[in-house]
């Protein structure tokens, strides 16, 4: 088995700025006031996942995990360390990532596609398959501008999960959408994971991640505090209880619907 991703002492600063106007950092320096501080997101993290393996990436709020997938989809790059990965890499990591908001949903399906690395031919071939997914019927042609977040994600993980890749990468937007779209959802990244593609999730939602991933890493305060089976992994993070984790994917499904091991 090869590795699909290496995450070798990886750390990422980021600087937040008290002051934004010349006039206000002048006179918070005379005052010998704090003007800005550095933070590190992510601290010296190191994992490997292997091809075909599903990892659910879990923390609280601020812990890095939204940083970390960046880093792996390499829309940023760390300032330590290094991350490498093999193959193509496709997913959703923010809801509109990569659309135009003057562009029709039509037009954003071939611009999305694109910068997932999909030809115009690619694209075509499951265009028909990427709309009969997102379900926005006749908003097909209107500016995404004037869509709601909803059909943002609907339209984005259509084209990320018709794209063809060895990696897929998701950041917590299934939680936007009604039942039937959160059921096929979670019904394609079973499809996916059965494809031995790579799977990393970022998710608060205990439920999903038993169903979907057989390892879980726990980010706390940017750094990698648990990396082990799932089951240990939840328990660690102290999401097992679904009414305290805000779990918003599995909301509205059943026990049958999640399967036997919730």
């Amino acid at each position: 088995m090869s590795e699909s991703i290496v995450v070798r002492n990886v750390s990422k600063e980021f600087t937040l700025r008290y002051h934004r106007s010349i006039k206000q950092m002048t006179i918070a320096a005379m005052r010998r006031q704090e003007i800005s501080e550095k933070f590190s997101a992510i601290d010296d993290v190191s994992f490997t996942v292997q091809q075909g393996e599903s990892v659910g990436l879990m923390g609280l709020n601020g812990s890095g995990k939204s940083t970390l997938l960046k880093l792996i989809n390499g829309v940023m790059r760390p300032d330590k360390g290094e991350v490498l990965t093999r193959g193509r890499i496709a997913g959703l990591i923010a809801t509109g990532a990569g659309f135009h908001p003057r562009l029709t949903g039509r037009d954003n399906v071939y611009l999305n596609a694109a910068i997932l690395g999909m030809t115009q031919k690619e694209t075509d071939a499951k265009f028909d398959q990427i709309v009969e997914f997102a379900d926005i019927g006749k908003f097909l042609d209107v500016p995404v501008g004037n869509y709601s977040s909803g059909m943002f994600s609907r339209l984005g993980f259509a084209v990320a999960v018709h794209t063809d890749s060895d990696i897929f990468l998701i950041d917590e937007v299934l939680a936007v959408g009604d039942k039937p779209f959160k059921q096929k959802c979670l019904a394609r990244m079973e499809e996916i994971r059965k494809e031995g593609r790579t799977m990393f999730y970022v998710s608060h939602a205990a439920r999903s991640v038993r169903r979907m991933c057989d390892r879980v890493l726990v980010l706390e305060g940017g750094r990698l505090g648990f990396d082990g089976p799932t089951a240990e992994g939840i328990r660690y993070v102290k999401y097992d209880d679904p009414k305290s984790t805000g779990d918003e994917l599995a909301e509205g499904l059943d026990d049958e619907e999640l399967g036997a091991d919730i």
